[in-house]
């Protein structure tokens, strides 16, 4: 299967696909046989896919999803202390996102586009080069438009579809290399001008959670960046508990579903981490009758990889390592009773997670409702809650 590409993710790749419009009247999928991978389609103007965040964090749009009822409202991310209920837990991803994409330079001039995937060890980085069937092991280059600042890639290895372990020669970890010349790695298809470092500023700032503390994403946690801390503290103040788990975003959460059958599917792998104080938080949760509620599909998919295997516990475990869990219909949760989420593109996992959550017909009418109602898709668009 092809890696993703940054060119992958254009506009003509996310926009309907004809005949994929939603129906009030299509089938309800329920067994894993007949939940087909054209269910995870559906139509989006092109003009709803957010190319900036709202102007304040706390201005998004929230779309309330009543998992029982079946009931669709629309309300405000400052909405949600009321929506929530004294007791709940809020799990939130910390992941802090690094400035991952570059430039390189060959030395007979050529530019190459490269992404930073991950540090190894030091100074050894995994990183995606595009059009790099013109480079050999071996090679140098140079990265970074001040030479003051760059920083030489010496290729060790080529591992296939674009991806390259390479030596980096510069004092410093990843992120303290990175900040110097790197840019935010926004999607594909919020298009920027690369050349305006004010424009990149900003998007550093708001193309990252208030909470982020770890760093080692290579994309947001995007349901958490509207939170501010007024509103944190808003919640904290109604009785909610908040706790923070770590999963490192990485670009396969973009991967399109290119498989007939979603069994068929290789899901990426991220690291994680879940700490003992959150096994103890979500337990005094369980103790008090609340509910635990996932900020983003990475904090349930750090919540799940660490549910406790002992049946009907609805427990976690302290847990550090990586998970490759692709969570699609049917899905028995064993952790998470509800989730905020953005907006996700069509064919991907994540839509997939939200449908096993939801359901898929819920799902695809919250997505209709969204779409009727103008909602802001994708990493700087709106959210919904599904409780």
């Amino acid at each position: 299967m092809r890696a993703i590409g940054f060119a992958d993710l254009t506009t003509t790749s996310i926009r309907a696909i004809p005949g994929a419009r939603m129906s009030e009247n299509e089938p309800r999928h329920d067994q894993a046989d007949s939940f087909a991978v054209s269910d995870l389609d559906y139509h989006l103007p092109e003009e709803l896919i957010a190319q900036e965040p709202a102007p304040h964090r706390e201005d998004a749009r929230l779309l309330l999803v009543e998992r029982q009822t079946g009931r669709l409202s629309d309300a405000k991310i400052t909405d949600l202390p009321a929506v929530l209920r004294a007791g709940d837990l809020l799990i939130l991803n910390d992941t802090k996102v690094l400035p991952a994409k570059f430039v390189a330079r060959r030395r007979t001039g050529g530019v190459i586009p490269g992404l930073f995937l991950s540090e190894e060890e030091p100074g050894r980085w995994r990183v995606m080069l595009q059009g790099s069937r013109r480079l050999r092991v071996g090679e140098a280059l140079v990265a970074g438009d001040d030479q003051a600042a760059s920083v030489e890639l010496e290729l060790l290895e080529s591992l296939g579809e674009g991806h390259w372990v390479a030596r980096v020669t510069a004092p410093g970890g990843a992120e303290q290399v990175l900040s110097r010349i790197g840019q935010t790695p926004l999607p594909p298809y919020i298009r920027r001008d690369t050349r305006d470092p004010e424009r990149d500023t900003e998007d550093r700032r708001r193309y990252q959670t208030v909470y982020a503390r770890q760093p080692g994403a290579v994309a947001a946690p995007t349901a958490g960046l509207h939170l501010t801390t007024p509103l944190i503290d808003a919640l904290h103040a109604n009785g909610i508990k908040i706790a923070t788990v770590t999963l490192h975003v990485g670009m396969g959460t973009f991967k399109p579903i290119a498989t007939q059958r979603l069994a068929d599917h290789k899901m990426h792998s991220e690291w994680y981490e879940l700490l003992p104080g959150v096994a103890d938080a979500v337990q005094a949760c369980r103790k008090r009758g609340g509910r635990v509620v996932a900020v983003g599909t990475t904090s349930v998919r750090v919540l799940e990889s660490a549910a406790i295997d002992s049946a009907g516990s609805r427990l976690v475990q302290a847990r550090t390592g990586t998970t490759e869990m692709f969570i699609y219909p049917p899905y028995e949760f064993r952790v998470v009773d509800a989730m905020m989420t953005n907006f996700h593109l069509p064919r991907t996992t994540l839509l997939a997670l939200v449908m096993a959550r939801a359901g898929i017909g819920q799902t695809r009418g919250a997505y209709r409702h969204a779409v009727e109602k103008r909602y802001r898709f994708y990493s700087y668009g709106d959210a919904m809650l599904i409780y």
